[in-house]
């Protein structure tokens, strides 16, 4: 008898549930990891929320649809699922077998470092963020107008760094099977800096990675 599946994608805004921006990606690496694994998936639930917010009907519901028909639950990738260390800790501890597709061989300790580590980068960017819009502010810069045009900037800056740097850091992930803290020694030994001249840590190997692979593979 073949493994059943049911699956759970989120997306952060109604536009990208809508566009399906980033949701296509999350099944892509479904689709990829039952080609790999056979089984029947009974069915997909799809959350909009922010990741920094534990409140997930959908994930309810997929936890209890998994527990009543023997599943395991399939994540495409950890930061899809939360960027909260609460949510992470309540899955860890439910009675559900669920794979993250992006760390399949990860055991309960590194699946809790990297939701710390997640955790951690949101907020550090929410401090960016409000000091960045602060001192905008103080220029007197009308946020309301140039807030979605500069997030646009920004995505796009973004995107562009991750094409430069995701290929390298494929294919020392998937050929050379390296962890993100190995990937993250090997890029500062060769010389290699971020786009900020900082030295690479593991949380900013793998959020480059992640970012690769939603728009490009």
């Amino acid at each position: 008898m073949q493994p059943e599946f049911f699956a759970y994608y989120r997306v952060s805004t109604n536009r990208q549930g809508v566009s399906g921006l980033g949701l296509e990606a999350q099944r892509n690496s479904v689709r990829n990891f039952r080609s790999l694994n056979p089984g029947n998936l009974l069915g997909e639930f799809t959350e909009i929320e922010s990741g920094r917010k534990s409140d997930r009907p959908q994930l309810k519901e997929a936890l209890q649809s998994c527990r009543e028909h023997g599943a395991t639950l399939l994540i495409a990738k950890l930061d899809r699922l939360a960027r909260n260390v609460h949510v992470i800790s309540g899955l860890l501890e439910s009675d559900v077998k669920f794979v993250a597709i992006d760390m399949p061989n990860a055991d309960r300790f590194m699946l809790h470092v990297y939701a710390a580590m997640a955790e951690e980068e949101g907020r550090r960017i929410s401090e960016r963020t409000k000091a960045a819009l602060k001192a905008a502010k103080a220029r007197g810069v009308q946020l309301g107008k140039n807030g979605s045009v500069l997030g646009q900037v920004r995505s796009r800056e973004a995107d562009e760094r991750a094409k430069r740097i995701g290929p390298k850091i494929m294919q020392m992930k998937k050929s050379d099977g390296m962890s993100f803290r190995e990937i993250a020694a090997q890029l500062n030994e060769l010389g290699m800096k971020t786009e900020k001249g900082a030295v690479w840590h593991p949380t900013t190997v793998y959020r480059a990675y992640n970012r690769y692979q939603a728009l490009y593979v």
